[in-house]
């Protein structure tokens, strides 16, 4: 019995060293998918983390899709061993389906694909100003896809880049009878002390399709208040 605890006491330092060991031998990924979500050569403006693409790789018996998250100026990247991959969007997005258009994408060192898409909407002629604690902003809405409705229009105000629908410190929303797709639009609104006392705050503007539940935005600005 003592000559079997000392074999199983081996046997099981000798497993664990052969785990750390493997764990230790680990190769991390050395290349890199990168590019943008563009409509009509320009990056598409999101909400950070809330449309992602899915890769899947083939060849093999466990085929576990890898999500990657876009960030607020549409760019995405993610670490991947060379290989084939088929790359979708997934989730709910401010553009028609791709479910049915995938991408294939040959990755060899650093590789770079721009995945076109089309918004139910887009924002344009956008500006922002401020005068006091008052901030402006003059936008344009255009249809791109014919069966789309504006749900809501949203402006933003916060204290970061990362200002959107999930992460803002003001936001003022217009009235659905004031919005003429095509037309110029203006919204203002008095920002609240937290704000107003800064010497600067980051706004962007959201239209939102009644056939999503994502908004497409304007680029976000920095807008001076002294």
């Amino acid at each position: 019995m003592k000559y079997s605890s000392i074999y199983l006491s081996v046997l099981a330092f000798t497993s664990l060293f052969l785990v750390s060991c493997e764990y230790d031998n680990f190769v991390a990924p050395k290349s890199t998918l990168s590019g943008n979500i563009i409509y009509e050569g320009s990056p598409v403006s999101v909400r950070t983390g809330g449309t992602r693409l899915q890769l899947w790789e083939d060849g093999h018996e466990l085929r576990t899709p890898m999500d990657v998250f876009i960030d607020h100026e549409g760019h995405f990247s993610a670490s991947l061993f060379d290989g084939t991959y088929k790359l979708v969007t997934n989730g709910d997005a401010p553009w028609l389906p791709r479910n049915l258009d995938t991408v294939e994408v040959t990755v060899r060192g650093n590789t770079v694909v721009d995945i076109p898409v089309t918004p139910y909407f887009v924002l344009e002629n956008e500006s922002f100003s401020a005068a006091g604690a008052t901030l402006n902003t003059q936008f344009s809405i255009r249809r791109v896809v014919p069966n789309a409705n504006v749900n809501r229009v949203a402006l933003y105000v916060g204290h970061s880049m990362l200002t959107d629908q999930g992460r803002f410190e003001h936001r003022v929303e217009m009235d659905a009878a004031d919005v003429q797709v095509g037309q110029p639009l203006s919204m203002s609104t008095a920002l609240p002390a937290s704000l107003a006392n800064l010497d600067y705050v980051f706004v962007r503007v959201g239209v939102l399709s009644n056939l999503s539940g994502e908004y497409y935005y304007t680029d976000v600005q920095r807008v001076n208040l002294r």
